[in-house]
């Protein structure tokens, strides 16, 4: 059998870490194009030790995501909704009949899955500490090829859930911790967690000076209903889901974004969907939960 370059028997001589010379001769073209790339910015590249540097991983996503498949309909990614939990999304999905599978573990576990080609959407509300941007440095770390789309869905507001009425006069992040609130944390890679460790990182704090309930939320619904019936006192979620609970707003502004491949934009699923966001249905849903701005949804964030 024909081996290719992505076989194991021929990359285990190539190193993880590779140099211009060397990522030149794995993609068989000369030195120059590689400069050349790298000042387009078209490849996955890094400074780090002070010359260019060539993460191989990261040049075989690249190279995956510049595939064209020789016959129509091949590599078409599986009609899922992955990423992170929205409840005006999942409903509009639904009601869209986008046809869309909703696989929700976080945003992290979805861009990964949009990656390898296990989802179609993906929806992100990832919080960069250092850039304090939205999605993008995440979304060009995991995908660091081209071929891909981010589009804007909603605004949010995020908070501090807690019991009816605020019973603990919840203001902040230090009145949990100084009261040792049981605290419910969302699945590692989750924006929501992510939120977290920033909002406690400006406060000065860390995740060991909270007290967590026995078990992770695993919906923004899933984290209102714990403090419903008592499993937990607060937990960072969407003012959407609030109801009857109280809510401590920290984030006004959070960008909440769908990525995927910009040949699946085209595809019936996601034009449904779409189509259906611009309904007077979807505008009077989007009215009725609280905390959301939707002016801005279907705006191009980045296009790779």
């Amino acid at each position: 059998m024909q081996n290719y370059p992505d076989d194991e028997s021929t990359r285990s001589g190539v190193p993880s870490l590779m140099t211009t010379t060397e990522v030149a001769e794995y993609l068989r073209v000369k030195q120059r194009t590689i400069y050349e790339m790298v000042t387009r910015q078209t490849i996955p590249f890094t400074r780090a030790t002070g010359k260019l540097l060539f993460p191989r991983r990261l040049i075989d996503v690249w190279l995956e995501a510049q595939t064209e498949a020789p016959v129509a309909g091949a590599f078409r990614a599986a009609p899922i909704y992955a990423g992170s939990n929205d409840p005006l999304l999942e409903w509009a999905l639904r009601q869209s009949g986008a046809g869309l599978a909703v696989l929700t573990h976080g945003s992290t576990h979805g861009l990964r899955e949009l990656a390898d080609g296990r989802a179609m959407l993906v929806g992100s509300h990832l919080l960069d500490a250092a850039s304090g941007e939205y999605n993008l440095p995440a979304v060009q770390s995991f995908l660091p090829g081209g071929g891909f789309v981010m589009v804007h869905w909603a605004r949010r507001t995020m908070g501090l859930l807690t019991g009816p009425g605020n019973p603990r006069a919840i203001k902040r992040l230090e009145d949990v911790v100084s009261q040792r609130l049981r605290f419910a944390a969302r699945t590692e890679g989750a924006g929501s967690q992510q939120l977290l460790d920033v909002l406690l990182g400006r406060a000065g704090l860390t995740a060991d000076d909270l007290q967590f309930a026995p078990r992770q939320a695993e919906t923004h619904a899933d984290l209102a209903t714990m403090i419903e019936i008592g499993e937990a006192d607060c937990g960072i979620g969407l003012q959407a889901v609030s109801g009857q609970l109280g809510f401590v707003p920290l984030v006004g502004n959070e960008s909440f974004d769908l990525i995927m491949r910009r040949r699946d934009y085209f595809e019936p699923q996601v034009q449904a969907l779409m189509a259906f966001a611009r309904t007077d249905a979807f505008a009077a849903r989007a009215a009725h939960l609280s905390g959301y701005d939707v002016t801005e949804l279907g705006k191009v964030r980045w296009n790779s």
